[in-house]
């Protein structure tokens, strides 16, 4: 417990420490090139729970636990381009344990040679680590070449972490597995082409999902998958994409590959510090065990102090896997059994110090449990979250929303 806690301080201190260079007024890194000496601009964000988690049901529990990831950019004209890097790493593997946090009906990964159920794994201590050159091509056109050891491919929606809708949310979507599990890849080599409102995304990648190591940087393998992505901005407020995938061997414990098919729709309203944001999405993953699909919907709102939040999900999940976590190799004729969840949440921003946004938050989930999974999991089980949210200051060019690794947010 008291490592847990001095890492969350560790993590409030490092994000001080980019506070303090924000608000420094004179000029820096960060400002526009015509007010800065250095050719650099800089950008990050970040945030981190502390959460009381209960779980209910007879699989549930309670526990304290902190999530969190920050994440950096810096961005220069190089050539007849522009250079953007960007790292983002997560303490979750100290502050969430190996392990991760408890979640019903969640299921993917791994932990000590055995399927991670009922918990969400935390993130690598590496999340990202990326080189992006974007081109001019004419007036209206642009190409994009970025790689990265650690990185995102061109598959399915905005991450959970960068998605307007689900920033006061401290828990992952049970559609994860199904949307956008591939935010941390191995080795992906990334090209895009704007036109307009319209992009096209390609991206090779590793397709086996990381080990349970979050310390190391790599697991490194072959460029073995592929996936393709287009999207489509409707408007200032309106973004589309569709995209689909064919992983190798995602999961270690899981036989066979995975062709990932998604496709979501993205709101962003904003006037100030005031917004409103709402995704919907739909996944199927096609495995050797059949179809599994995925709906997704979310919203938030934050007016002055207060945020509302709510998560809808219905989700194809293994019935084998949850209802013998210990044998998973029992029942795998089992068709998917399909949970369906709702999430209804508040956060309260308390105060704000040196530009951190300090919020108090609450989240009850209920779930319609298949008849399937009701011995193990019960009727009726209630899950709620408890939490402190801690938000380093947005820099002057706000947060680092809706943003891909193909197309940072400057």
């Amino acid at each position: 417990m008291r490592t847990r806690v001095l890492v969350f301080y560790l993590c409030v201190l490092g994000a001080v420490v980019t506070a303090r260079a924000q608000d420094d007024p004179q000029p820096a890194a960060h400002d526009t090139a015509e007010h800065s000496s250095s050719p650099w601009m800089l950008m990050s964000d970040g945030v981190v729970f502390a959460t009381f988690n209960h779980q209910g049901g007879p699989r549930g529990g309670d526990e304290f636990k902190s999530t969190n990831w920050w994440m950096g950019m810096a961005s220069r004209n190089a050539g007849p381009g522009r250079l953007t890097l960007t790292g983002m790493i997560s303490l979750d593997q100290a502050t969430a344990t190996s392990r991760g946090y408890r979640e019903l009906f969640q299921v993917g990964e791994i932990y000590q040679g055995q399927p991670l159920v009922d918990g969400q794994h935390p993130h690598d201590f590496l999340m990202q680590a990326a080189v992006v050159w974007r081109v001019p091509i004419g007036t209206e056109s642009h190409i994009t070449f970025a790689g990265a050891p650690v990185g995102e491919p061109a598959l399915g929606p905005i991450a959970f972490m960068h998605r307007p809708s689900a920033v006061e949310n401290p828990a992952a979507p049970l559609a994860h597995h199904t949307l956008d599990s591939t935010h941390i890849a191995m080795g992906v080599l990334t090209t895009a082409v704007e036109r307009g409102p319209l992009a096209i995304e390609g991206s090779i990648f590793h397709g086996g999902e990381p080990d349970d190591n979050r310390w190391d940087l790599m697991d490194p393998g072959a460029l073995d998958s592929w996936s393709a992505r287009a999207w489509l901005r409707l408007s200032a407020q309106w973004q589309l994409q569709v995209s689909h995938g064919f992983l190798k061997k995602p999961e270690a414990l899981e036989p066979g590959d995975v062709r990932r098919t998604t496709a979501s729709i993205d709101w962003l309203s904003s006037t100030g510090e005031d917004f409103t944001a709402a995704t919907l999405a739909v996944g199927r993953n096609d495995k050797a065990r059949g179809a599994f699909h995925a709906f997704l919907a979310e919203l938030t709102s934050h007016r002055g102090a207060t945020s509302l939040y709510g998560r809808l999900e219905s989700v194809d999940t293994e019935t084998a896997l949850l209802q013998n976590p210990l044998a998973p190799d029992v029942g795998l004729d089992l068709p998917p059994s399909r949970v369906t969840a709702l999430t209804i949440g508040a956060v309260r921003d308390v105060t704000r110090w040196r530009g951190f946004d300090i919020g108090t938050g609450a989240d009850v989930t209920l779930y319609a449990v298949p008849d399937a999974l009701r011995a193990s999991h019960g009727d009726h089980p209630v899950s709620a979250h408890v939490f402190l949210r801690v938000r380093p200051p947005a820099g002057h060019m706000g947060r680092m929303w809706n943003m891909r690794m193909a197309k940072p947010a400057m």
